[in-house]
């Protein structure tokens, strides 16, 4: 039983957790990286798209203290993406992903957190132009923030991440259980057999006197 609820948490993991991540920072290929941010201020990039690059994924990294990040409820970072003078995606990112932060290196109290600002389904051809600027989060020390543009990327299936949590729960429900089962049992019996036989004294078999 044990065994199977290790499988159960598992394959919960790589369908709620693993699942979605691949598919937000790996699927299709990268069209490039662009600092927005930097020296205390932002400034608008303009990608050229085509076509054949939808759908664009659209991810955002922020450089910063991870104490004043980490449980932001608020917006951190707006992004609005226009082609044309019309609005294409428009997103606000507050960065509180369990998967964050990323450690730029030991020795620095920096970290890189990580956002999805959202995908771009249908492109025009034509130039895109990604504005970035603060939210309403107060004390956030940034020192840079990058735009991160992947094409052809994959969809995520809106049903992966509740049938991946409910997998895991049920796993760690049938480990709690065969624990406190397998403490009561008090262990398997024993044999018997295995245990040698008691000593004999005298002729028929009777400690002597």
């Amino acid at each position: 039983m044990r065994f199977l609820c290790v499988l159960l948490l598992i394959a919960g993991a790589a369908i709620g957790i693993f699942y979605p991540w691949a598919m937000s920072n790996f699927s299709g290929h990268a069209i490039g990286t662009y600092r927005v941010y930097e020296g205390g201020r932002f400034r608008p990039v303009t990608v050229q798209l085509a076509a054949s690059d939808a759908p664009v994924r659209v991810l955002v990294d922020l450089t910063a203290r991870a104490e004043r990040v980490a449980g932001q409820q608020r917006t951190v970072l707006t992004l609005t993406a226009a082609n044309g003078g019309r609005t294409a995606l428009a997103s606000a990112l507050s960065f509180n992903h369990t998967d964050n932060p990323r450690q730029t290196s030991p020795q620095l109290p920096d970290n890189i957190f990580r956002d999805e600002a959202g995908v771009i389904e249908a492109v025009t051809p034509g130039p895109y132009v990604f504005t970035l600027g603060p939210g309403d989060a107060d004390g956030i020390d940034m020192r840079a923030v990058d735009l991160i543009l992947r094409a052809g990327t994959g969809s995520i299936d809106e049903r992966a991440q509740p049938a991946g949590y409910t997998l895991m729960g049920v796993g760690l429900a049938g480990l709690a259980l065969s624990l406190v089962f397998g403490r009561r049992g008090g262990g398997h019996p024993q044999n018997p057999n295995s245990q040698p036989p008691p000593p004999r004294w005298g002729r028929n078999g009777s400690p002597r006197a």
